[in-house]
């Protein structure tokens, strides 16, 4: 098996960034989901409930963002080193809060009017925790970025091949990997084979991963993520086909466990 794909969401629900290499940290990829778009109550806001996240590119640069949608001009977002912090929750029913820095006026107004709705932009200047220990069957840790549960997420291009098959044997069409924005993509593993590797020790080129268990799916993947035009599919196949334990299952969370770097080709090895 081998890596094929890396890619990073610089800004939680905003566009993919896709990599040749990237360094990893125990929090996960680097520049991955360090940006989060927040609403009045510093509750983040996902595409769960805004589809226009699409339309957001943010390009990291040495000192912070450079934000592209259509229709807007380009805007530099600085880290926003000094600021006050506030108290952020990546969702609602989330009890844990954490320290995150505001971006500024300009950041804001320019998110919101992308968005048609008042936001802000906050920056994890410290990955920390913000999932409730115990909340999770493999706890992801005390050093977390804005992801939802677990700091990367790994699909096979075998499964999703597999996946396909059955959207179009129900007369859908199917839909491409980025539905799943996962972190890596791997080849060369049978379908579904990710499945039996929860709690084992994955090494990738150098790096080792606990994998933490399979991906729960939601609304998201039925989201196009060129145009945000939402749609039923996959969710309604997966239900069909991956739903255990009365989850929708696609991909497989993984926990870093030493600091390196994954270079696309890199090659996938599941111990044990």
């Amino acid at each position: 098996m081998w890596l094929t794909e890396i890619s990073t969401y610089p800004i939680k629900g905003c566009r993919r960034l896709g990599h040749a290499e990237v360094a990893v940290a125990p929090w996960g990829l680097d520049g991955d989901r360090r940006w989060m778009v927040v609403d009045a109550e510093g509750i983040g806001v996902t595409q769960r409930e805004a589809t226009a996240l699409v339309r957001v590119h943010a390009r990291p640069g040495p000192d912070g963002l450079l934000l592209h949608a259509d229709g807007q001009p380009d805007l530099p977002v600085p880290e926003p080193v000094g600021a006050t912090p506030v108290a952020v929750r990546t969702f609602r029913r989330r009890l844990l809060r954490v320290d995150a820095l505001p971006a500024g006026p300009a950041a804001d107004a320019w998110l919101s009017a992308v968005l048609d709705r008042p936001v802000r932009l906050v920056w994890l200047a410290e990955p920390a925790r913000h999932i409730e220990p115990g909340r999770r069957k493999h706890d992801p840790g005390d050093r977390v970025s804005f992801a939802d549960a677990y700091p990367v997420l790994l699909t096979s291009t075998a499964s999703l091949a597999a996946l396909g098959d059955w959207l179009t044997a129900a007369g859908a069409a199917p839909v491409p990997m980025a539905r799943f924005r996962p972190n890596l993509v791997v080849d060369g593993a049978p379908a579904w084979a990710e499945d039996g590797w929860e709690g084992r020790e994955l090494r990738i080129g150098g790096v080792a991963f606990r994998a933490a268990g399979p991906s729960a799916r939601c609304l998201v993947t039925t989201t196009d993520q060129e145009t945000g035009v939402r749609g039923r599919e996959p969710l309604r196949t997966l239900a069909r086909h991956r739903n255990i334990g009365r989850q929708l299952l696609f991909g497989l969370n993984v926990v870093p466990q030493e600091s390196g770097r994954l270079t696309v080709g890199d090659q996938v090895r599941p111990a044990g």
